[in-house]
């Protein structure tokens, strides 16, 4: 079971944090890979999840066997991407945009190994309504900071859950790590010894 390692696509450290809190141990290797943007959400989300996985799968010690995770979380409005804002302008157009209405979050995984030549993809997707928000609502939030490098805007999982009403669907995939999904693909990481 414990037998090879397991590699993070991922510098994020909501993801890092999840398969903590799950108790594997993993190393982290960012990918670097640059992410498709145009198409169909659900395909882009997958495609981006296994560059990730392939862009750092094999970096490893030469013929170790190893586990990659690869992932992409993005959040979906009217079929159509809204990523991460730039600015706090864009910022406070996505939460705006957001504000009592209910949105997809989809996110692509994609599995490596550990036998060579091993690939495994999913996709899951979530629901999220926010409140009906006024402008002093979004002004506080984006005052936190929070936003930055955020799918749409925002964290679910700190000052950014006062802006929602209800989730449908695994929130861990909010967060940024179907963990259902995950243990459906690699369920070798189920019951792995904690750290």
């Amino acid at each position: 079971m414990s037998g090879f390692p397991v590699i993070l696509a991922s510098a994020s450290p909501q993801r890092r944090g999840i398969l903590t809190r799950l108790g594997i141990e993993f190393e982290v290797r960012a990918s670097g890979a640059e992410e498709l943007v145009h198409g169909d959400p659900a395909e882009i989300v997958v495609a981006n999840a296994l560059l990730k996985a392939e862009a750092v799968a094999g970096r490893g010690r030469p013929g170790r066997e190893e586990l990659v995770i690869g992932c992409d979380t993005d959040v979906v409005v009217e079929g159509r991407i809204i990523g991460k804002p730039e600015d706090e302008v864009r910022a406070r157009e996505h939460i705006a945009q957001l504000s009592g209405r209910e949105h997809r979050v989809l996110s692509g995984l994609a599995v490596l190994g550990p036998e060579p030549g091993r690939v495994r993809t999913g996709m899951a997707e979530s629901r999220v309504r926010f409140r009906e928000l006024d402008a002093p609502a979004i002004d506080r939030y984006l005052a936190s900071g929070e936003w930055r490098g955020r799918a749409g805007g925002y964290a679910i999982q700190g000052r950014g859950s006062a802006l929602v009403a209800a989730v449908e669907g695994d929130i861990a995939n909010v967060i940024g790590l179907p963990v259902g999904l995950l243990l459906e693909l690699a369920p070798e990481l189920d019951g792995r010894p904690a750290r």
